[in-house]
């Protein structure tokens, strides 16, 4: 499987300077790409993708106003002609419904500032001992913090906006199967409670929301007061700028590494888990943006569907309109919708008393055929198996 090695780049200023240059020249090929085909496609021409990596590259290098093309590496410049190509035709496939997902609109102009970064095939860069070589940059020394498991097919040097360097290798990685689990969870995800995780042996377990955006919104809040506060385009204000990005980097890595780690342990504990379809992009247009952006709830079932393939396990989803919420768990019946400040509730056929999230949880688990539930009268949902009869029903043949 193929799968990402990130690490930090340590440049000298003589290499960052040289990686600027070559990140401005992808991202001027990048838009001149993008107006090649905007003005074919509006005057009815049709080109190919050669043409517009020859008139975006190759005549561009060859004029005098954008002779400076020639300064860096044709790797970096070709692939960011690629990229174009792949927004336009993503573009294009999703005005079509040949693309999964919502629609997606034109592709974005990419901007000077914020996250830079190009990607390099492997005639664009090499792997001398500790040091990653990069075409007309140098030897750029990395901070190997584990080892690669593969030769990487290629590589992305990203510049952060806080003014870090990192490159991302992309290596195949043979899947490790884990030891067969003997257990099964479902997981109701929320905001009051990060994750409730019942188990097919009854026990429940609650995870904390840690609202890490919530925890730095002082600190965050403060920074950006300071850089309103400096002149435009001076040394001043890309230092405040700089230093609001530095605490944007601290809550994104504080909630990445809360998510790995509660998803491999999850993937390592459990045969399967199920998880519910929630609707991410409806809930982000309300009052809880703010609140379901800090959860990523996304990224965490994306990261337990790759901790899955890896290790050999099952994630299984269920749709979003399952009524895990308004469904009793002890016995099936359903109680009706509840608003989200009701907590607790008491089954009025029954008279089980149910915390609102461990009790979706087990209803996550039930709908996705991982464990056993009891119907209003009592008996199980699935019969047990009855032994065949001695007589069956078939078909009578005559003789020939």
């Amino acid at each position: 499987m193929l799968v990402r090695y990130r690490y930090r780049l340590d440049p000298t200023p003589a290499q960052q300077r040289q990686l600027a240059r070559t990140f401005g020249c992808a991202r001027w090929v990048y838009n001149e790409c993008l107006r090649v085909r905007d003005g074919a496609h509006a005057g009815g021409e049709k080109v190919t993708d050669t043409e517009v990596q020859r008139r975006a590259v190759t005549l561009a290098r060859q004029r005098a106003e954008t002779a400076w093309l020639s300064e860096v590496a044709s790797v970096p410049l070709v692939q960011a002609c690629q990229d174009a190509r792949r927004a336009y035709r993503n573009w294009f496939d999703s005005l079509r419904g040949q693309r999964k997902g919502r629609r997606i609109g034109h592709p974005r102009f990419r901007r000077k500032h914020g996250r830079q970064s190009i990607r390099l095939t492997r005639n664009g860069f090499a792997l001398n001992g500790d040091q990653l070589y990069v075409a007309k940059v140098g030897d750029i020394t990395v901070r190997w913090s584990r080892d690669l498991p593969s030769v990487p097919s290629s590589v992305t040097v990203i510049r952060e906006p806080d003014g870090r360097y990192y490159a991302s290798f992309v290596v195949d990685r043979a899947e490790t199967p884990l030891p067969a689990a003997g257990r099964n969870a479902g997981i109701d995800l929320g905001l009051t409670t990060f994750a409730a995780v019942a188990y097919d042996d009854g026990t429940v377990e609650n995870v904390a929301n840690a609202r890490h955006l919530r925890a730095a919104q002082r600190r965050l809040a403060r920074a950006q007061r300071a850089l309103c506060r400096k002149q435009k385009g001076s040394a001043n204000r890309a230092k405040a700028r700089r230093r609001v990005a530095v605490h944007h980097r601290k809550v994104r890595d504080q909630r990445a590494d809360h998510h790995h780690k509660l998803a491999l342990r999850l993937i390592r504990e459990n045969q399967a888990v199920a998880v519910e379809d929630l609707a991410v992009a409806g809930l982000c247009r309300t009052r809880l943006a703010r609140s379901v952006h800090d959860a990523g709830w996304a990224t965490f079932v994306r990261l337990l569907r790759e901790k899955a393939d890896q290790y050999g396990r099952q994630v299984v989803t269920i749709g979003r309109f399952e009524p895990t919420s308004q469904v009793c768990s002890a016995c099936g019946v359903k109680d009706g919708p509840k608003p989200l400040g009701v907590r607790e509730w008491t089954c009025r056929a029954c008279g089980a008393s149910h915390d609102r999230d461990a009790n979706a949880a087990r209803n996550v688990l039930v709908a996705a055929g991982l464990a056993e539930t009891r119907n209003a009268c009592g008996a199980p949902v699935r019969p047990s198996g009855s032994p065949a009869r001695s007589v069956e029903a078939g078909t009578h043949r005559g003789a020939a």
